[in-house]
C-alpha cells in the first residue's frame, strides 16, 4: 500500500525549518518543489539570487542550499520521517540540487543517526549570525571536538586555526575586505542585498539592524555590510583581540562537495547553538581566488577551504527575515 502524502502542516513546517538556514547575504537562493505522489521534496538552486561578482562559480550558493538541506533532514528526523537524500540526481539539470524522499515507518525503531539529527532541531530557530564582539573566553576542547565531529558526520573537516595560521588568515580577511571596498561592482552587489528597515519590511537580505557595530580596530573579523557608507550613530567598538576562527574544508571542490560543505556547516552551527556558542562568518577571502588558495594551514591543512567560521561567547545576533513559503514552495500532484 503506497504511503500517504504529507499533510500541508507537516510540509510547511519542513520547508520553514529548511529556509531558516544561513546563506550568503541572506539571499536565500533556493526553491522547493514537492510531489505528493512521490513524497519527494526537490531542492533547486534559484539562480536569480546568485551573485556573479562575489560568487561567480555559485560555490557559496551551493553551500547555502546545503545548509538548508541539513535543516530539512533535521526537521524530518524530528517529525519521525526518514529523509532519503540524493545529491545532484539529474546530471543534465545542475540546478536540481537534491531529491529528498520522505518516508514514514512508525513501527520501525529510530536509527541512531536520525536520533542525532533530531536532537539538533531546537537549535534551528535559535541560530542567528552574530556580528557583535565576543568575549575572550576560550571554547573548551571537548566542545571544539563536538564541532569537528559534526562536520565529519557530513564528510567535511572543521579545525580551529593555530596561532600562526590565525594571524595569516586575519591578514587575508582584512585584505579581502579592502579589495571589496575598492571594487565598485562588488560594492554595488553587496548594497543590493542590504535593507533599510526605515523604508521597507524586508523578506531577504541583511537588514540594517543586523549590521552590528563597526570594529574600532579595523581588523574586519566580520563582513561590514555598511561598506563605504557612513551610518550616523553607529557604534565603534573593539572586537575580541584573538578571535576564535575555524576553517571548514572538504576533500574535493565540486558542486557535490559544496553541498556537503553546507550540510556540515549547518550541523556545526546548530551544535554550537545548543552549546550556547555564538557564530558568524568571515567569507571575504573565499571570494577572491588568489586569497582562497592560501587559506589552508601550510603545516596541518588539507582539502579545499569552504568557510571561515568565527565562534565565541557573546550576543547571539538578531533574527533576520525569511521569504514567505508561497515564494519558495511549489506543490505538485
Amino acid at each position: 500500500m503506497p504511503a500517504k502524502a504529507l499533510d500541508d502542516t507537516t510540509l510547511n513546517g519542513l520547508v520553514a525549518d529548511a529556509t531558516a538556514a544561513p546563506s550568503m547575504h541572506n539571499a536565500q537562493p533556493w526553491q522547493f518543489r514537492y510531489g505528493r505522489g512521490s513524497r519527494t521534496l526537490t531542492l533547486l538552486a534559484d539562480l536569480d539570487r546568485a551573485m556573479p561578482e562575489a560568487d561567480p562559480d555559485t560555490r557559496a550558493l551551493h553551500v547555502g542550499c546545503g545548509a538548508a538541506l541539513l535543516n530539512l533532514r533535521v526537521s524530518a528526523a524530528h517529525r519521525g520521517l526518514e529523509a532519503v537524500t540524493a545529491l545532484l540526481p539529474v546530471p543534465s539539470a545542475p540546478t536540481v540540487l537534491a531529491h529528498v524522499r520522505l518516508d514514514s515507518h512508525p513501527d520501525a525503531p529510530r536509527k541512531p543517526e536520525d536520533e542525532a539529527l533530531a536532537a539538533l532541531h531546537p537549535a534551528i530557530r535559535e541560530r542567528h549570525t552574530s556580528r557583535y564582539p565576543f568575549d575572550e573566553q576560550t571554547i573548551p576542547e571537548d566542545i571544539r571536538g563536538r564541532f569537528a565531529d559534526a562536520a565529519r558526520a557530513e564528510g567535511a573537516d572543521f579545525a580551529f586555526l593555530t596561532p600562526m595560521h590565525l594571524e595569516t588568515v586575519l591578514e587575508l580577511i582584512q585584505d579581502a575586505e579592502g579589495y571589496d571596498r575598492r571594487d565598485p561592482a562588488r560594492e554595488a552587489e553587496q548594497r543590493h542585498w542590504t535593507r533599510d528597515t526605515k523604508t521597507e519590511a524586508p523578506v531577504d537580505g541583511i537588514p540594517d539592524y543586523a549590521f552590528g557595530p563597526r570594529d574600532a580596530s579595523e581588523r574586519a573579523t566580520v563582513r561590514d555590510f555598511a561598506g563605504t557608507a557612513v551610518f550616523a550613530g553607529r557604534a565603534r567598538v573593539l572586537f575580541e583581540n584573538r578571535p576564535q576562527l575555524a576553517l571548514l574544508s572538504t576533500p574535493g571542490d565540486r558542486p557535490e562537495d559544496w553541498l556537503r560543505a553546507g550540510q556540515a556547516l549547518e550541523r556545526v552551527l546548530l551544535t554550537a547553538t545548543l552549546h550556547a556558542v555564538s557564530t558568524s562568518f568571515a567569507t571575504q577571502p573565499l571570494e577572491w581566488p588568489d586569497l582562497r588558495w592560501i587559506l589552508r594551514d601550510p603545516v596541518f591543512g588539507t582539502g579545499h577551504a569552504q568557510m571561515i567560521v568565527r565562534l565565541g561567547y557573546g550576543p547571539t545576533g538578531p533574527r533576520t527575515p525569511r521569504r514567505p513559503l508561497e515564494q519558495v514552495l511549489t506543490i505538485e500532484p
